[in-house]
């Protein structure tokens, strides 16, 4: 009984320190605002229910691995909460083309986004420089090389 118990506190100890060093390596590579705010205060949900980008509201919130979301509704939080995976933006939150052209984490523009595959993709869209054109021009070459250029942020 003893070595079953020790056991499961390895276990658990393990499972903690592995959530905390997720959270860093969130904190330190995730396009996130104070407060460790995802998206610049958007829903992730709304993307994929309103086919548009909305801001959340401050009041209606949950935090995944350290990262605060912010929805617009408690029926758009409670579905984020059942499945985070299925509604965070690729890449940490920054900008898929940049990802995948030169490997590089470039601000994003909440409203211009694509969703591929059942996925959320940010782009950059300030000073005439719309980078979702030019990821569609691309697609299927930039996203290969951007989740080859993620994955050296995220150990």
């Amino acid at each position: 009984m003893k070595k079953q118990i020790g056991i499961l506190l390895l276990l658990f100890l393990l499972t903690g320190q592995a959530f905390a060093q997720s959270t860093e390596v969130r904190k330190k590579q995730f396009n996130l605002e104070k407060e460790n705010l995802a998206i610049q205060g958007y829903d992730p949900v709304a993307y994929f229910t309103s086919q548009k980008a909305i801001e959340g509201k401050k009041e209606i919130t949950t935090t995944y691995n350290g990262t605060t979301y912010r929805f617009t509704s408690r029926q758009n939080r409670d579905e984020f909460v059942k499945n985070p995976a299925r509604y965070e933006p690729q890449y940490g939150g920054w900008c898929a083309y940049a990802m995948g052209k030169q490997g590089e984490k470039v601000e994003v523009d909440p409203e211009t986004f694509k969703i591929l595959d059942g996925k959320l993709y940010l782009f950059y869209n300030k000073y005439f420089n719309n980078t979702l054109k030019s990821w569609n021009q691309d697609e299927t070459r930039l996203k290969g090389r951007a989740d080859q250029n993620w994955a050296r942020f995220i150990p």
